[in-house]
This record gives structure tokens, C-alpha cells and sequence, in this order.
């Protein structure tokens, strides 16, 4: 499928404005609620990772709120939000592909860690990943009535190019002290599926009972390879099954070592009308939850 990626930039923003909107102060509210079937503190105050969705708010956002309360139940007063980094221009689509070709990811200017504060590249100024955190976030805060200045430091980063070796990125010292003294939380939509993505109609699921339990299982064989710590495998695999997180993921295995994976509760964002599109397609959003220590 070839995208007109400056478009689908203007109309996933588009789309994020026009959900928040309709969620309103009530919609918020009950999503924030919701988030509180599960109790998360404890995984990330023993330097686990929480994985949080960024599909359709209405879909997920509970799943987002509880990675929310959690970062603040944990008593961190830093917390660390690795994001994916949409390929939102030719140039950096051309770039993942030749590195997941084999081609080394020194060779591009994308190759990094950007985010707030760091010098350098700004892609991810433009990119949607984390404007549902932040709306839950500063929602969560008004909620506990802490004001900004006394609540946990968020630091946003993104990675772009792991290429199987996030030991290599540029910055990834830097982080790795950070996270010394943080709790880490992500974000990842790590299936896509249907038509719009490419999958023939005869291969396409729907995204009912059958359909999530696939994307689940796909989801957990991905889970595996880093278990395993095998960052190429892992990035391989994100090309086959659509997954946003190649990068991500292999960063925050990478800084705190071995980890055990679980998936929580998994929900789906039909994307068909924001791809124009024929039903089936689809995104799975997933709560995964890291265990460190395994």
C-alpha cells in the first residue's frame, strides 16, 4: 500500500483531537477508573516495564490509565515513557527498511535516541504516540490534586533504529543512567492487520474472539524473542507482525535486563476508515506487563 505520509500524519492528528474531544472530562474519568483493575506499582518499583497501547482512546484508554497510575503509585519521582517513533517520512521509512535488510543503522541520521531536552533531531515532535499518555497523566495529577511541579518528572524518549544492537544507539549511556534512578513505561501497538496492512483477505481476521487470540499469540512470540534478550530476532519479528515497538523494545530489555512478559488484556482500534480501507483492518492494543528478574 503506498501512503501519502505527510497525509496520514495530518489525519491521525486530526483523528486524536476529534476523539479527545468526544471522551471529554467524563470519558476521561471513567477510563482512569477502569485503569484501577489493576494494581502495577509494584512491578515498575521493582524495575519492571509496563507496555501501554496509543490506538484509538475510546478503546484503550483505561489500559493507558493504568500504566498512569501506576507511575504515580510507585513513589518515583522520575518517570521514564519510551515511545515509539512513527516513520512519518520516505526518509525514515527507507532507513528502517534498508536496516532491517542488514544494512548498519550508523549509515542514517535517524539513528538515535531524540526526546525533550536532548540536541539533535525533532521527529518526534510531530509524532502521536504519547498524547493520550499526557492527556491521562495530566488528568491523573488534577484528580490527586498534585500540581505540576511536585508530580514525578516525565522524561519522553525515542528511539529510532536499534537494529538489534540498542548498545550501540547514540545516547543509550545517557539513558541508561537515567533509568538508574526511574521507573520505565512504554508504548507499543504491536499488531496490525487486515487489508489496510497489507495481509491478503483470505489471510485476514477479523478482530473478534478468534482474531484477538491471534494477535495474542503473535504479540507473545514477539514477548519471547525478548525474553531471550534476541534483540535481531525481536526486530525481525516487529517487521512481520506490523508491531510499532521494534526499537522500544529492545531498549528497555536492554537497560534493565532480563524480564518476564505477560499480557494483561488485549483491545483492538478498527483503522479501516483512517486508511480508507475494506474492513478487516485493524490494531491490537495490548496491556503487557514486565517482570524483572527472570
Amino acid at each position: 500500500m503506498d501512503l501519502d505520509r505527510d497525509a496520514l500524519q495530518k489525519k491521525v492528528h486530526e483523528l486524536y483531537v476529534r476523539e479527545h474531544a468526544e471522551l471529554g472530562e467524563r470519558g476521561t474519568i471513567e477510563h482512569l477508573e477502569r485503569g484501577r483493575r489493576w494494581d502495577l506499582a509494584p512491578t515498575l518499583s521493582a524495575g519492571g516495564v509496563l507496555v501501554f497501547p496509543h490506538a484509538g482512546v475510546h478503546d484503550c484508554g483505561y489500559q493507558i490509565a493504568a500504566c498512569v497510575h501506576a507511575a504515580l503509585d510507585s513513589g518515583a519521582d522520575k518517570v521514564i515513557v519510551l515511545s515509539v517513533l512513527h516513520a512519518f517520512t520516505p526518509a525514515m521509512e527507507a532507513a528502517r527498511v534498508a536496516v532491517a535488510a542488514g544494512e548498519d543503522p550508523a549509515n542514517f541520521e535517524f539513528w538515535g535516541i531524540q526526546g525533550p531536552g536532548i540536541e539533535g533531531r525533532a521527529e518526534w515532535t510531530g509524532d502521536h504516540a504519547l498524547i493520550s499518555w499526557r492527556h491521562f497523566w495530566r488528568a491523573a495529577l488534577n484528580r490527586r490534586g498534585i500540581a505540576e511541579r511536585d508530580a514525578p518528572k516525565v522524561y519522553e524518549r525515542y528511539p529510532y533504529l536499534a537494529a538489534g544492537r540498542p548498545q550501540d544507539l547514540p545516547g543509550i549511556d545517557e539513558l541508561a543512567r537515567l533509568a538508574e534512578n526511574a521507573v520505565i513505561v512504554s508504548t507499543a501497538d504491536p499488531f496490525h492487520h487486515g487489508i489496510g496492512y497489507g495481509d491478503a483477505p483470505e489471510d485476514a481476521y477479523d478482530h473478534d474472539e478468534a482474531g484477538l487470540a491471534h494477535a495474542q499469540a503473535v504479540i507473545e512470540d514477539g514477548m519471547r524473542l525478548l525474553e531471550k534478550g534476541d534483540y535481531w530476532g525481536y526486530n525481525q519479528h516487529c517487521v512481520e507482525a506490523k508491531s510499532d515497538a521494534r526499537d522500544s523494545g529492545q531498549v528497555y530489555r536492554y537497560l534493565r535486563g532480563p524480564l518476564a512478559g505477560e499480557v494483561l488484556d488485549i483491545s483492538y482500534t478498527d483503522s479501516s476508515e483512517l486508511y480508507g480501507q475494506p474492513k478487516p483492518t485493524w490494531v491490537a492494543g495490548a496491556l503487557i506487563e514486565w517482570k524483572r528478574g527472570a
